[in-house]
């Protein structure tokens, strides 16, 4: 991490500020069923790092007294932390809109069987990691036998309900690129997404997103001992969009780390750089309730340029 932050810490990125926070997204942890390299929190099944309870008590103390239309849980595997279903079934009681962020192959796991019809009965919005719709690609960049694992649980979902005609359930997913570059254009992959899956296998799903790889962590790693990261950075810079700076996420979200403490997205939490609150060093969740955040800059440094490339990037895919 450390050697990827020295990289990106001179930066000429716009200066942001923030517009409100709309979103809350949490990383439960950095456990994970998956290693994958694309990673950018560096998750994996001996990560030991979980969201505690009285964490996730703070986390709804603060959805009581916000305004949050959206929570949108994360990890690792988020649904491994302990308190997962303990704190949608909390938040889904006040109606607030949850995420869950998904990479399907842990609905197989022997412990989670009835973690599908959980989700389907708290009307949780899937977000699942897909990042191609064919077996030889998914499995060289997640593992052998991912993609056959994530066909059976986009299978169970659908059946459940998910991505249905009558839009209750929704059921996205996720592509990532194989490499240092940038996705291609999200709606015609979009669409060769749905032909291919629906064709071959009988799977529906509601949108893809398409999320560049941020230049940070595994990724960021993995660029830098293959002399790519210079590379790729001048890719995100050529390819930089101004009017994308109006819908970067974070204008609109904070995203909080297993232990509670706040950031502007969760790239810059797996940088260690927290958001600038009242000249604090570090803000915990617990201290923002009722607290108003427009105005205040976001802390920028080269990655940023990531979200701003091209057709734009965010946890919603592209920017539009």
């Amino acid at each position: 991490m450390h050697a990827t932050l020295e990289l990106l810490e001179k930066t000429d990125f716009p200066s942001l500020k923030r517009a409100g926070v709309e979103t809350l997204q949490i990383n439960l942890g950095y456990r994970c069923n998956q290693q994958c390299l694309h990673c950018h929190v560096n998750a994996g099944p001996r990560r030991k790092e979980a969201m505690s309870h009285d964490t996730v008590m703070a986390v709804l103390d603060y959805l009581r007294q916000s305004e949050i239309k959206t929570l949108d849980i994360t990890g690792g595997a988020p649904e491994m932390n302990p308190h997962f279903r303990e704190l949608v079934t909390a938040a889904r009681a006040m109606g607030i809109h949850v995420m869950d962020r998904c990479n399907l192959t842990i609905l197989e796991e022997p412990d989670q069987a009835d973690l599908a019809g959980f989700l389907a009965s708290q009307g949780v919005e899937i977000i699942a990691s897909l990042p191609c719709y064919l077996e030889e690609n998914v499995d060289r960049q997640r593992g052998k036998g991912v993609f056959s694992a994530s066909i059976r649980a986009l299978k169970k979902l659908n059946a459940l309900g998910y991505a249905g005609e009558d839009g209750a359930l929704r059921l996205n997913l996720v592509y990532n690129p194989q490499g240092p570059v940038l996705p291609p254009p999200q709606d015609s992959l979009e669409q060769a997404y749905k032909k291919h899956l629906g064709e071959t296998y009988g799977i529906v799903f509601n949108q893809l997103f398409t999320i560049t790889n941020m230049p940070i962590q595994r990724f960021g790693s993995m660029l830098i001992s293959k002399g790519q990261f210079e590379e790729y950075m001048g890719l995100l810079r050529t390819a930089f969009q101004p009017r994308n700076l109006d819908s970067v996420m974070c204008r609109h979200l904070i995203s909080v780390d297993w232990q509670g403490y706040v950031y502007d997205c969760d790239f810059n939490q797996l940088l260690g750089l927290p958001m600038r609150y009242n000249a604090q060093p570090h803000t915990h969740i617990s201290q923002l309730a009722g607290r108003s955040l427009a105005g205040l800059p976001v802390t920028i440094r080269d990655h940023c340029y990531g979200c701003t490339a091209g057709q734009g990037s965010s946890c919603g895919g592209a920017l539009k």
